[in-house]
């Protein structure tokens, strides 16, 4: 009831004709201290009431009451935002898969059309001779290792992946695969040797701080996701320990008290 109220007074305060709507970090600060109180609200209550109708008059009797109100409202608490967290993420999933399914289904028809298209515009034996030639073509690009002058674009181009790949996974090149690599981007770009060399420094010392940055970017990524796990532990945490507190003072509120009667104890 009290979350339910506080929802309904949260409302209230959006005004978006005179925009006088609170910004989102006071909306979060107003829902969790509300949350806190009303929860620490009900749970006292619980722990009371559980205390009081187990006729109790022992004070370890009704604290161990209040302490299962507290736990079990915890985990129905859990359990129901486990549900609705799976209803959410199976809902997502849903909706994925049909969305995927959709596209899939209008990619096929696109394709079929398309494929029927060149079908009835191109026969078996000019498809079989483009294959060929692409064929030919790849092998011609990966066939390197001559003079840089003498190789063709593609041939130079290949060669300069393999070297840049080799770069990239082992860290470094070799002399010699250096000198390969200013000598094909000489070839290729009309450089002379000379700004070969200081083109591919700089193409390296770029990537090198390509992947500083993105290295730190990651760091401050994980940093900041490690310190926001820490933090909602440690928030929930609080939380149960102030609900087990209100829990166990509420049940201790709620138990019987002891009188004397001719030296007779009564509740």
């Amino acid at each position: 009831m009290l979350n339910s109220l506080g929802a309904g007074l949260g409302a209230t305060t959006v005004d978006a004709t005179a925009r006088g709507t609170p910004s989102a970090s006071s909306f979060g600060i107003g829902a969790g201290i509300w949350f806190l109180v009303s929860n620490l609200i009900g749970l006292a209550v619980g722990g009371y009431v559980a205390a009081r109708l187990s006729g109790t008059s022992d004070n370890t009797d009704g604290t161990l009451h209040g302490l299962a109100v507290w736990g079990t409202t915890f985990l129905i608490s859990a359990v129901l935002l486990g549900n609705l967290v799976s209803g959410i993420a199976s809902t997502a999933a849903s909706g994925a898969s049909s969305l995927v399914g959709s596209v899939a289904s209008g990619a096929g028809s696109a394709v079929s059309a398309v494929g029927q298209q060149a079908a009835n515009r191109t026969d078996t034996g000019t498809l079989q001779n483009a294959a060929q030639g692409l064929v030919d073509r790849v092998q011609g690009a990966l066939s390197g290792g001559g003079a840089p002058a003498s190789m063709t674009s593609d041939q130079r181009k290949a060669e300069m992946g393999t070297l840049v790949t080799r770069r990239v996974t082992d860290g470094q090149l070799s002399a010699e695969d250096r000198d390969r690599l200013n000598q094909l981007v000489a070839a290729e770009y009309n450089l002379s040797p000379q700004d070969a060399q200081a083109r591919v420094q700089q193409a390296e010392q770029r990537a090198t701080q390509a992947a500083q940055q993105a290295e730190e970017k990651a760091r401050s990524a994980a940093d900041a996701a490690a310190s926001g796990a820490a933090k909602g532990a440690f928030a929930v945490f609080g939380i149960m320990l102030l609900g087990a507190v209100a829990s166990v003072l509420g049940a201790r509120r709620g138990t019987r008290d002891l009188m004397t009667v001719r030296s007779a104890r009564v509740a």
